[in-house]
């Protein structure tokens, strides 16, 4: 799961692929408007005033595919998705900022807990539709996919007609907590533009699609506000990483030196992560804990895609031969499913939605059936 990288590491490595000399890359940002039709601040009323989530949105007739990005992503990982998904099925699609991500503002932007988002998920579900809300799908990854079974389980969405779980399984989920503050110290803290955080992003593995990191890392990093590290920044300039040495002078030659420096970083490098996901290392115990039971007691179809069968737990291998969801295995790609293989993820989400008749084929879409 990643930062959602948090679970990107859940095979225990990371996945690195190489660019040929003298090939040139496109790695300038692009806009979301050129995936999603159109965004929507959707204000949520509460005890200390209000909220505000971004969502962003396409489609105008069928089924809403309500759509939850991973810890550290935003609502724009699902953009290559959204386009392909919408070219296939009559479906509409509602992508959401989650707190303390992307461009929603709430007042408790640190409260991660998984009750704290589903309920908002709710909420927002309520704000956007009233009383009658449309049939929604839930489609989540990763952190997101954990979100959308506690948002099930909790009877949040009560128009719910289905849950897709995207490469979240509790038992490697839980396994990769014990490393994941290492892989997060082991990123970058900032980088010199956007264009550089995309570079990063494709050449380091986390996005292996270059076509989805260009609009989906606009989502993952954000200016700098300032930048003070004890440990000496980490940096990366044209996709090497570096780490500053420490000074060693005295401490109020240090203390000036190091004021000095964080003026200089935010200026070279004004780009940094918009969530610090190593503080938010208390929730992550409570998003994943009995997901698996939690998952195969949601009494709707469900789908679970994988980015290897090797990521299923012993629950989930049983509750599978028993019938009990519709899983898929897509192979050679990252943890990122969706970005990574987005046609691949939107026929099987489209196969899954036309074989419980929730949504009408468009464009001659044919269902594959999968043999799982």
């Amino acid at each position: 799961m990643t930062t959602d990288e948090l679970f990107y590491i859940e095979n225990g490595e990371k996945d690195l692929f190489f660019i040929s000399p003298g090939r040139k890359r496109d790695f300038s940002p692009v806009s979301w408007s050129q995936y999603f039709e159109s965004m929507e601040d959707v204000e949520v009323e509460n005890e200390t005033g209000k909220d505000t989530f971004r969502v962003y949105k396409s489609g105008s007739e069928g089924p809403v595919l309500l759509l939850l990005h991973g810890g550290g992503h935003s609502a724009l990982s699902w953009a290559v998705f959204t386009a392909a998904i919408i070219s296939r099925v009559q479906c509409r699609i509602v992508a959401l900022d989650l707190r303390g991500h992307g461009e929603t503002k709430v007042k408790n932007s640190e409260d991660l807990s998984a009750e704290t988002m589903a309920k908002d998920v709710g909420n927002v579900v309520e704000a956007m539709y009233g009383d009658l809300p449309p049939p929604i799908m839930l489609i989540g990854h990763s952190m997101g996919g954990a979100i959308a079974v506690h948002t099930t389980s909790s009877n949040l969405v009560p128009s719910l007609l289905g849950l897709c779980m995207i490469d979240v399984v509790e038992g490697t989920a839980m396994d990769a907590l014990n490393s994941m503050q290492n892989f997060l110290r082991g990123r970058p803290k900032t980088f010199k533009s956007l264009e550089n955080a995309i570079e990063w992003s494709v050449k380091s593995g986390q996005i292996r699609n270059l076509e989805s990191a260009r609009v989906s890392m606009v989502g993952q990093v954000k200016q700098c506000e300032g930048i003070t590290s004890p440990e000496g920044s980490k940096s990366i300039v044209e996709g090497i990483i570096e780490e500053e040495e420490e000074d060693e002078e005295g401490s109020e030659s240090v203390n000036k030196r190091k004021k000095e420096d964080d003026m200089e970083t935010k200026k070279d490098h004004p780009y940094t992560w918009r969530i610090e996901l190593a503080k938010t290392e208390k929730y992550w115990d409570g998003w994943f804990r009995g997901l698996s039971n939690l998952f195969l007691s949601c009494p709707i179809p469900k789908l679970l895609l994988l980015a290897g069968v090797d990521r299923l737990d012993k629950d989930l291998t049983i509750g599978q031969m028993q019938g009990k969801f519709q899983m898929q295995v897509l192979p050679q790609c990252g943890h990122a499913v969706h970005e990574d293989a987005p046609d691949k993820v939107a026929e099987a989400v489209a196969t899954f939605l036309i074989r419980h008749r929730f949504a009408e084929p468009i464009g001659g879409f044919q269902c594959v059936f999968p043999g799982c």
